[in-house]
């Protein structure tokens, strides 16, 4: 299903596996993975009597639907479906599995030196540097980066890796030289110093590992959005649509919670008086209850969120550290590698308490935790970038943070 389109296409079939009630296909399909997207996909299972490629002319067997996200979020990339869609009829179980296409993710740092290589200058030495081309399967080179040469040489990843050695000494010819001199050699040496290589594990990688994802939502409770029972409050209750908070709640959510395996969400709120004695709060169960926090989906989130509207009063300041706190030392309880915090903190305006907030982020930031920040409504949000650590990171008491945890 496309994205923003309630529309099906076919994307591929596989082959037809005779008299059977158990078939094992071996046709697989390569789709591209997007993490920060829902993509849907629909299953139709048929069995085949002609050799027509009309559905019509065959008898339908039944369906499921899942997302890519949930068949990688599953343990070991593995994922069982019921299959339906005929009435009063168990139709089956369809399993699916998936895997990330094999690609060198191999981070290579090399130190060479180089020994009376070409005099190129008429006054003065040469200026050389090393230019590194990557062969493609159609024979023709691919330049990599450049770090004057006076000549080529080839080698491969696997020499290199060998590290230094006398294998890992190369002559630097000069096609122009040996074509005009007879007693030619060679334009002089380069040496292979050091090689260290290290490997760069991708999102996939992690997640068919067994780490999980842990979901935590924390919502701008603040007077600044409005009076909730308003039409024009950001917090609107409406009977017919969902407001701004709960469809940025909804639009992230769906999309963490397949890699969340037991779907209990922690939800939060901040800036509200809470009853019965208007006590301020910056991180309050939704759900009302602070021995567990936990929601039951999205769903379960957007339920507690209304009740929270209902029974707190919107007040004030827009303070983050409290919350980035609490989720923070939850992370500190895990080293194994097992789990990963996310926290979605969803508000309509300018932070009150920054100072505190960069503190957090940069005590966060050593930490598996990243925190995603979604405004709403028509304030302006300039301030919050200097959280994102895209360009220079969150710095706070001359400490910077060790990673860039937060995404605006």
């Amino acid at each position: 299903q496309g994205l923003g389109t309630k529309e099906w296409r076919e994307f591929g079939r596989t082959e037809v596996i005779d008299n059977t009630l158990n078939p094992d296909f071996v046709r697989k399909f390569v789709l591209d993975f997007f993490f920060e997207e829902k993509q849907n996909l629909r299953f139709d299972v048929y069995n085949v009597d002609t050799k027509s490629s009309n559905f019509s002319k065959h008898d339908f067997l039944g369906q499921t639907f899942c997302t890519l996200g949930e068949i990688i979020g599953s343990l070991g990339s593995r994922l069982d479906r019921m299959l339906s869609g005929i009435p009063g009829k168990k139709c089956g179980t369809i399993i699916f599995a998936a895997e990330e296409l094999s690609n060198c993710r191999d981070i290579a740092t090399m130190q060479f030196c180089a020994n009376k290589l070409d005099k190129k200058d008429f006054f003065g030495k040469s200026d050389p540097f090393l230019v590194f081309y990557r062969s493609n399967e159609d024979g023709t080179f691919t330049i990599l980066t450049m770090c004057h040469h006076s000549g080529h040489f080839t080698t491969s990843y696997r020499e290199l890796s060998r590290g230094q050695n006398q294998f890992n000494v190369y002559e630097v010819l000069n096609p122009k030289k040996k074509g005009k001199k007879k007693k030619y050699i060679n334009s002089g040496t380069v040496t292979l110093l050091s090689f260290k290589a290290e490997s760069e594990y991708t999102f996939v990688d992690f997640i068919r590992g067994g780490t999980q994802l842990n979901f935590t939502v924390a919502i701008d409770f603040t007077a600044s959005n409005g009076n909730p029972s308003q039409p024009t409050s950001l917090h609107y209750m409406s009977p017919y649509q969902m407001n701004m908070y709960a469809m940025a709640l909804k639009a992230v959510g769906e999309i963490i919670q397949d890699y969340d395996s037991d779907k209990l969400f922690p939800a939060y709120g901040f800036g509200a008086k809470l009853p019965p004695d208007g006590k301020i709060s910056h991180a309050f169960p939704l759900n009302s209850n602070p021995e567990n926090p936990n929601c039951m989906g999205i769903d379960g989130v957007l339920e507690a969120y209304f009740q929270s509207l209902r029974m707190v009063q919107l007040y004030g300041p827009t303070n983050f550290a409290p919350v980035i706190s609490q989720v923070a030392r939850c992370a500190a309880e895990v080293t194994d590698g097992s789990q990963y915090f996310v926290l979605l903190m969803i508000t309509d305006g300018v932070i009150s308490d920054m100072i505190q907030t960069k503190e957090s982020v940069v005590n966060a930031s050593s930490l598996p935790m990243s925190i995603i920040i979604v405004g709403v409504g028509p304030a302006e949000f300039d301030a919050m970038e200097e959280l994102d650590g895209d360009n220079v990171r969150v710095s706070s008491r001359g400490r910077v943070a060790e990673r860039d945890i937060v995404q605006v």
